[in-house]
């Protein structure tokens, strides 16, 4: 079966600094652990070139994957959307970093920058979504929440 989806975005980890750290810590690693380091960084670099956050926006809701850790996608029904706004957000002071971040309020899925879409889910934790394309990913939540209610 196939099916059109409105917006799709895969994003992965590739901001340099990112890189510069995890090469020094697996040099640190193999100096300190021989060919054990070798094995361990490659495995570290090798997790975190694999990940990635895959966002959808489908008929009947946003779709959310931070693969490898996610088998399948997180959905979020439009009926439990109130709001979204594309934002700018601080991912280290209000998050705590970027990747699957908690707060008592809200959840964040990101991997760089700090654009994003932030949707409000009355009588549930917002849910802000990382995003290099964050007013093309908002037109397309509301257009398919509207197309959705009609």
């Amino acid at each position: 079966m196939s099916y059109e989806v409105p917006f799709r975005e895969e994003q992965r980890f590739r901001q340099w600094p990112l890189w510069a750290l995890l090469g020094v810590v697996s040099l640190v690693s193999v100096v300190g652990m021989g060919p054990l380091g070798v094995v361990v960084a490659g495995v570290v670099c090798g997790f975190v070139w694999s990940l990635r956050l895959v966002t959808e926006v489908r008929d009947d809701g946003l779709y959310v994957r931070f693969a490898p850790l996610h088998r399948s996608f997180r959905r979020v029904p439009w009926t439990a959307v109130g709001s979204v706004e594309a934002t700018t957000y601080r991912p280290l002071r209000e998050y705590g970093g970027w990747g699957i971040r908690w707060r008592p309020d809200a959840i964040a899925y990101n991997v760089s920058g700090s654009r994003g879409v932030l949707l409000t889910r009355p009588g549930d934790r917002d849910l802000l979504v990382g995003s290099q394309r964050p007013d093309e990913l908002a037109t397309a939540i509301r257009e398919t929440t509207s197309d959705a209610t009609r």
